[in-house]
């Protein structure tokens, strides 16, 4: 797990850290302290704490004029023991949406498991966006599915085409952003 990092190819354009609207403005993760774990297992520590045992993030790109931003995750997302969806809402989202952002790109790839509890953060988040929307992109189908019966999807869009821009990486944060919207408002339409 110590080997798996966060995407770093937009960091020329983006770098939550240099950031003063970002909520890990400030933060420097030394590329050679591995001070962060999973159940025992250490992680690369470029990951980002939210304050879960168990969630990490990585803020690739933000874009205010446009009101989005991408967030890599990786862990076990664990509702049920930590409660991380709270961690993620009120260390990272709220904050985030004080800033006008609108529109969130989750990508999930690097997700190994959930377990869910109840709907109520993913209902604020939600009502939190009101005009925009929050994507779930590459996330394995067994975490959609555990996510599925939490209720979950019916506060976030997944599966389908967001589960197959595999090739994400070779895109610009732009072109990220208007595939998925594109995909969003196809659904809503």
């Amino acid at each position: 797990m110590h080997e798996l990092e966060p995407f770093y190819n937009w960091e020329s354009a983006y770098r939550a850290s240099d950031d003063k609207r970002s909520p890990f403005f400030g933060v420097e993760n030394d590329p050679y302290q591995y001070s962060h774990d999973i159940y025992g297992y250490y992680i690369h520590p470029s990951w980002d704490f939210i304050g879960s045992e168990t969630l990490y993030v990585k803020l690739l790109y933000t874009q205010y004029e446009k009101q989005f931003a991408v967030i890599e995750l990786f862990g076990e997302w664990n509702d049920t023991l930590h409660n991380d969806v709270m961690h993620l809402k009120r260390n990272v989202v709220d904050h985030m949406v004080a800033q006008g952002i609108r529109h969130f790109i989750l990508l999930g790839e690097n997700i190994l498991n959930f377990h869910g509890s109840d709907d109520c953060y993913y209902e604020e988040w939600f009502e939190d966006v009101e005009e925009g929307w929050v994507a779930m992109v590459n996330f394995r189908d067994f975490v959609l599915r555990e996510m599925g019966r939490f209720g979950i999807d019916h506060y976030v869009h997944s599966g389908g085409d967001l589960d197959e821009l595999d090739a994400w990486r070779t895109f610009s944060p732009m072109k990220l952003f208007e595939r998925v919207h594109q995909i969003v408002r196809h659904r809503l339409g």
